[in-house]
């Protein structure tokens, strides 16, 4: 209530200014005087005034939600889906809120991973002392060991975690359609080894102190002139604040900073940490890859560093609307051929599933995953990835190369 009647003040008085003559000296000094008014409020912060505090549940039932039998999310109480606008008009606090249940939702999906799937939680650096960051990965039991075949994971860029591809998924459709649980169940039951990779947990967030703080704002490398200009524009800022800090009650969020972790500050790191410490030390006669959008990109990146390893092992790589761009990432001749033969890309689009779907990158067949929803394409081409999976080895054992579209009409990407 308050929000509203501080808001319709601030119309009343943007209607008297406008209303105000503008003849005389006096009637110029007011219009000034009330610009300067209106200048010196932020909205933003005034509508802050009335937000609950920024206070959550730590757990699903604290939430009052559940997973049913269908993996769906609902209400223990109304049985109805997850409602993002829990509070009218208060989209900052309804948003936090959504975070804090995508945060205990990662943590729910790494139980399920231990728990359902029985994979392994593998620290990261594999040397990492007691004090400094650290990041994980999961691993099957014979992820290293199996002969055979290995299956490595690879989600996109975001807020999702190990065994995620969309987090809205989770909360709005289902667990088999936002996570790689179904990838992981069908992959141990075809004698697959299985490693699932974390790249976007890259750094840990600390509070800084006060002295940090302080530096921060300093910076005393600036030139003065440049120096004056940040301070004088500070105290503007604080004036402003001193000004409306009366008329609201604010929630002040504490000040972090990001402590990286040893090689694996970027996904794309992390791919060639895990490459090298793990996936290139298994036992597998036949590795595939499956990555998701930045996922992508991020093997492409694995490639481009490590070509002559990954040709030797990798024998097909499933792409669901990749982000990568071979030219943007200078990948060479020797790899583009590669990934013309043994990857493909089920990319967002309104045909048929494994329709073929015309590119301008001479990299990889790109192919319809049935689904013109970017987050559902890792989902909508599961059944047809697996399939292609298995060309690929039938075809490696034959010398014969796996054909990935159903449509005599493909596009001839070696003319490309």
């Amino acid at each position: 209530m308050y929000i509203y009647l501080s808001i319709l003040n601030l119309v009343t008085v943007g209607v008297a200014m406008a209303q105000l003559p503008q003849g005389g000296p006096d009637e110029k000094e007011k219009t000034t005087a009330l610009k300067d008014l209106l200048s010196r409020i932020d909205l933003d912060e005034l509508m802050k005034k009335d937000e609950p505090p920024l206070e959550f549940p730590d757990t699903l039932e604290g939430f009052e939600y559940v997973f049913n039998e269908k993996g769906q999310l609902r209400h223990i109480k109304t049985g109805e889906p997850f409602v993002f606008n829990y509070r009218e008009d208060l989209h900052r606090w309804n948003q936090k809120r959504y975070e804090a249940l995508g945060e205990i939702i990662t943590k729910y999906v790494y139980e399920l991973l231990q728990k359902e799937c029985h994979l392994k939680k593998v620290t990261l650096p594999v040397d990492a002392t007691e004090s400094e960051p650290k990041s994980f990965i999961f691993m099957s039991e014979d992820a290293l060991t199996n002969p055979d075949k290995l299956l490595v994971l690879i989600h996109g860029s975001g807020v999702v975690r190990a065994g995620q591809w969309a987090r809205r998924l989770i909360i709005n459709e289902d667990l088999d359609s936002g996570t790689q649980i179904p990838y992981i169940k069908r992959a141990i039951e075809e004698g697959y080894g299985v490693i699932v990779l974390n790249p976007n947990e890259n750094y840990i967030e600390v509070e800084k102190t006060k002295a940090q703080v302080q530096l921060s704002s300093d910076s005393s490398d600036e030139p003065a002139e440049k120096r004056e200009r940040k301070d004088k524009i500070q105290k503007e800022t604080k004036k402003r604040r001193d000004f409306y800090e009366k008329y609201r009650n604010p929630q002040k969020e504490k000040e972090t900073m990001q402590v990286y972790i040893r090689d694996n500050g970027s996904p794309e790191e992390h791919a060639i940490y895990v490459w090298d410490h793990f996936i290139s030390q298994s036992a597998a006669e036949n590795m595939f890859f499956v990555a998701h959008s930045y996922g992508g990109l991020a093997f492409v990146e694995l490639m481009i560093q490590r070509e002559a390893e990954v040709k030797n092992k990798v024998t097909a790589v499933a792409l669901t609307d990749s982000v990568h761009n071979v030219w943007h990432q200078e990948a060479g001749k020797t790899i583009r051929e590669w990934m013309r033969e043994n990857c493909c890309n089920w990319v967002s689009s309104s045909e048929p599933l494994d329709t073929s779907v015309e590119s301008m990158l001479p990299d990889c067949p790109r192919v319809s995953a049935g689904t013109e929803r970017h987050e559902l394409t890792s989902w909508k081409s599961f059944p047809s990835i697996f399939k292609f999976f298995s060309e690929a080895m039938d075809a490696k054992n034959s010398s014969v190369k796996p054909t990935p579209t159903r449509r005599s009409n493909r596009i001839k990407y070696e003319e490309l």
